[in-house]
């Protein structure tokens, strides 16, 4: 691999009402908002130094327009281009100041057509990690990873590894020894990305780190006495799969959070991958408790680059669309 991916960086993602959106992520939640203006807000987290990690951008519906990795060198953007165009997969090249805070963009499209850019330069901003007095809510910290349905498991995670050089954490497999779901990192902890099996591609949810699990606590406490208790979907718990604990939360349009706390680094070379048995009821909640419904089968979809239209869909290549056990 002659490029470097360093992490996920940032998501761009509509939502239908902005002062609406504001009060849920800066005052429930603790972002800080570097700007705004009347089509966007630009948040991030207390210990971030980029200008923003999420891009609300205002439209009538929700959608993802991008997933967005930082990688090393300008040079790495053009050697991504060429991996692109050689899988005859779509790239279009966007420059500095086209997107605000952004340098050049290389902006692709992977095998299961969601929507991602790869930068390199974005302008820093003060970090607020010791600004005690500026925490608030949840008191996110940073992007952390993303999760994606996609039809094809097997398909997405064999190009984010062979090609892209991520690698593999832990996974899910079915009876037949499928991989029904799989972490990927860059960044030396659990994942930068997910993959699930289901209809795609959606995004199924953002992960935000949390500096302790007491914040995840802290952040139901701050929901409920705001008005948004029922925004929470599941948790707080504690993952097997990561050992990391976790709260669901939805947005004022929908759209899947996860505050996030507590996996552990990957760095060394010789680490192998954790499998997991999708029936194992350990999995995804150590606990042993089941995640709702809504959390197999509701996901927000993404965004074509080259049109703006929704990206298609198509059916999931396993049958099993999610654990099947009895607590």
């Amino acid at each position: 691999m002659d490029f470097n991916i360093i992490r996920v960086a940032r998501i761009v993602m509509n939502v239908t009402d902005l002062n609406a959106s504001r009060d849920f992520y800066v005052n429930a939640l603790g972002f800080i908002e570097t700007e705004s203006d009347g089509q966007h807000i630009y948040l991030r987290g207390l210990e971030e130094h980029c200008h923003h990690c999420l891009v609300l951008k205002k439209a009538d519906q929700p959608g993802v327009h991008s997933i967005g990795y930082k990688v090393w060198h300008q040079e790495d953007l053009e050697k991504i281009e060429r991996l692109f165009k050689e899988r005859n997969l779509f790239t279009q090249w966007e420059e500095a100041g086209k997107q605000r805070a952004l340098g050049r963009v290389l902006k692709a499209t992977d095998p299961s057509g969601m929507p991602l850019e790869f930068f390199s330069k974005m302008e820093t901003v003060e970090r607020c990690l010791q600004k005690y007095d500026l925490y608030k809510g949840a008191r996110i910290q940073r992007i952390d990873h993303v999760n994606c349905m996609v039809p094809d498991v097997e398909k997405a995670v064999a190009f984010y590894t062979d090609e892209l050089g991520f690698r593999c954490s832990e996974y899910t497999a079915t009876e037949d020894d499928r991989t029904w779901a799989a972490w990927l990192h860059r960044k030396p902890s659990v994942h930068d990305i997910a993959f699930m099996n289901g209809e795609g591609p959606r995004l199924h949810h953002v992960g935000f780190w949390l500096s302790d699990p007491m914040s995840l606590i802290h952040s139901c406490d701050v929901l409920a006495s705001m008005g948004y208790a029922d925004c929470i979907e599941r948790g707080p718990g504690r993952h097997g799969l990561s050992n990391a604990f976790f709260l669901y939360i939805r947005d004022p349009d929908g759209n899947r959070l996860e505050l996030y706390n507590g996996d552990y680094l990957t760095c060394d070379p010789d680490f192998e991958p954790v499998k997991w048995d999708i029936n194992d009821p350990r999995r995804q909640t150590f606990w042993g408790h089941k995640a709702p419904d809504s959390w197999f089968e509701e996901a927000t979809e993404f965004i074509q680059q080259e049109s703006g239209l929704p990206v298609g869909q198509s059916k999931a290549v396993l049958a099993q669309q999610k654990p099947d056990f009895v607590t």
